[in-house]
């Protein structure tokens, strides 16, 4: 799948999973079933899930290192600033032929790298992020994807990225 398909996917994605609420007991949900995933697949990931400005969840399992909280600080402030996930944000940038330094952003506090996902909530906004961190970026991005897919009853088949183009 090219850029393009992957960018009109994750559009899809993000418009498509949106929580009905978010509170402590949604992000416990939700941190807890990437961590069973991870922990049953045997992936070394970082998972956090926040508000903006307060963690609600958060975990690292085997074999991650101090470099994946980092990502996750970074990743989650894309989606801070943006409102939309890292993966898709860097997607966009790379199909304008942009960078987030060409927009101002430092490379130390933003990272347009899959992983961080918007927590919309309906009739409310985007309140928070899921952030994964440990996999190649589509890989991080897909496991909060299959997450939420499970988490909302969704058919993640219908909304997972296709193929990787080689």
């Amino acid at each position: 799948m090219g850029v393009q398909q992957d960018l009109e996917q994750v559009t899809l994605q993000e418009t498509e999973l949106r929580l009905p609420r978010f509170d402590e007991q949604i992000a416990w949900e939700l941190g807890t079933r990437l961590r069973s995933m991870a922990i049953e697949r045997g992936l070394g990931i970082v998972i956090d899930v926040r508000r903006f400005g307060q963690p609600l969840f958060y975990t690292a399992l085997a074999v991650t290192t101090p470099d994946n909280p980092e990502w996750v600080r970074r990743k989650s402030n894309v989606v801070a600033r943006y409102h939309r996930s890292s993966y898709g944000m860097g997607l966009t940038l790379q199909v304008k032929g942009q960078t987030l330094e060409q927009r101002g952003h430092a490379t130390a506090d933003f990272a347009a790298h899959g992983g961080a996902f918007p927590v919309h909530v309906d009739g409310a906004g985007i309140l928070g992020c899921i952030t994964v961190s440990g996999l190649p970026q589509r890989a991080d991005h897909e496991l909060v994807v299959e997450a939420l897919c499970a988490h909302l009853g969704k058919d993640y088949a219908a909304l997972k990225l296709g193929p990787e183009e080689n």
